[in-house]
Order: structure tokens, then sequence, then C-alpha cells
């Protein structure tokens, strides 16, 4: 139970920092220009939503500390994600992805029981994975996430398949303005590509009436599959810079198809 509980992961709660909204959009600035020490005190100014989120999963028999740790994840994807030129509040925006971590984690831990120490290696790996992924912008090797915790990369994958479990079709992989995108909307159907041929035409069409750039980021996003970290890398701009330029390239098309 959380409740009475002052110290979750070494993280005494009672004392929470808490971000004034006068210095978030200044913090953001800075996290925006690469300042590490900007985003680690975002991410622990913004730790008491990690804690409001796991009291809604109290009737969980799981260990309070997992949920906090996996609920950090969700965190800490949600500041590496954010667009501070959207009119949305952090908290907005974060709190379904915490919520997705943690019910993530839950479902996965319903047909298996993994040991903690499996699941502390696994959280290990990931937060490496995370670190190397920022600092290096690219997305790092096995052995790189082995050299980083100390750890033998057969011990590291081990853990990770041990706290994976199958995907469902209907799992949340993308969430903005109300709309949720599927596991299964990124999946090809083949009966339906005759029938889709109208729009694809319509969809080229649109795309023409972007700039160059936008229609490079676009081709790159969502038809090569590529992150907006790994687009802004090889752009040469930064993710903040990809992540506008997208919204509005697909704004214009949008405006164009209706």
């Amino acid at each position: 139970m959380i409740q009475g509980k002052v110290e979750i992961c070494g993280v005494n709660t009672a004392k929470l920092p808490l971000i004034k909204n006068e210095e978030k959009e200044a913090l953001f600035a800075r996290i925006e220009a690469g300042d590490e020490k900007a985003r680690e005190d975002y991410i622990k100014g913004n730790l008491r939503l990690v804690l409001s989120v796991i009291k809604r999963f109290t009737s969980s028999n799981e260990n309070v500390d997992d949920l906090f740790q996996i609920g950090c994840v969700g965190l800490i994807k949600a500041v590496d994600n954010f667009d501070s030129s959207l009119n949305v509040k952090f908290s907005t925006y974060a709190v379904p992805m915490i919520i997705g971590e943690i019910r993530r984690f839950l479902r996965d831990n319903q047909s298996l029981r993994v040991s903690r120490s499996l699941k502390d290696t696994a959280y290990k790996a990931i937060y490496a994975r995370e670190g190397l992924t920022r600092k290096n912008l690219k997305e790092p090797t096995m052995e790189e996430v082995a050299t980083e915790i100390g750890i033998s990369k057969e011990e590291i994958a081990y853990a990770l398949d041990a706290i994976q479990s199958p995907v469902s079709l209907h799992e949340p992989v993308y969430t903005e303005g109300g709309d949720t995108l599927y596991v299964m909307d990124q999946i090809s159907d083949k009966k339906n590509k005759e029938e889709n041929w109208i729009e694809q035409l319509s969809l080229s069409e649109a795309m023409k009436r972007l700039s160059e750039r936008e229609n490079y980021i676009i081709t790159l996003r969502f038809f090569e599959g590529k992150t907006q970290m790994e687009v802004a890398e090889e752009i040469g701009i930064s993710q903040a810079q990809v992540s506008r330029l997208e919204k509005n390239a697909l704004k214009n098309m949008k405006n164009y198809l209706t």
C-alpha cells in the first residue's frame, strides 16, 4: 500500500520538489538546448505526477517501488518527447504516458512472475539505453549497454526477455488531442491495398504541397519508420524542431485533404 509510505525507491516522497509554472518554460528552453541538468531538475520536479498515478493502482499486488520505477520511465519518455510550443499542459501529456507504462508492466506480469533481480537488471538496461540514446543520438548496441552498467549482454538479454510478453493489437502506441493510434493501425492489410489507392493518390498530392524539408521529414517518419531523433540526426536539426515541422506538415496535409 502507498498510504503512509514516505520513502519509495530511496526517494523521500514527503520532500519531492515542485516546479512553479513560471519556471517550466525557462527549464524547457534549456532542455531543448541540450541542458542535462535542466532535464534532470524537470524530471525530479514532476515525480509527484508519478506518485499520484501509482495511487490509482493501490489494489495491485505489485511492489510499490516497482510501480514507481516504471512510472518514472513513462515520465522520462514524456519529458523527452514533450513539445513546449504546443498549448498543452505537461501534466496532461505526461499522465497518460505514465499510466500506459504501468499498465503494460502489470499486463506483462500477469502471466509470468519475474524475480526482483531480473527486474532490476532489466530496469538498469532500459535506463542505460535511454541515456546512451540521448547522449549519442542513436540507439546503442547491446554491448554498449552492457559496458555502461557492468553486466554481461547475455544477462541483459535474458532479463529483458523475461519481462516481455506478446503485444495486444489494441495496445495504444500514441495519443494526441484525444485521438489514439493503436498497434493494429500500423499493420499492413493486403486486402485493403486496392481499395486505398485513391487515398494514397490524394496523400501524394498533399505531400507535393509541403516544403522540401517538410516532405522529407514526413517521408522519413511515416514511410521509412524513423524516429524523430533519427530524423533530427540525419538532417542536422534538433528533435524539437523536427517535432514542430512534422506537426505543421501534418496540419497542412489535413487541411488539403479535408
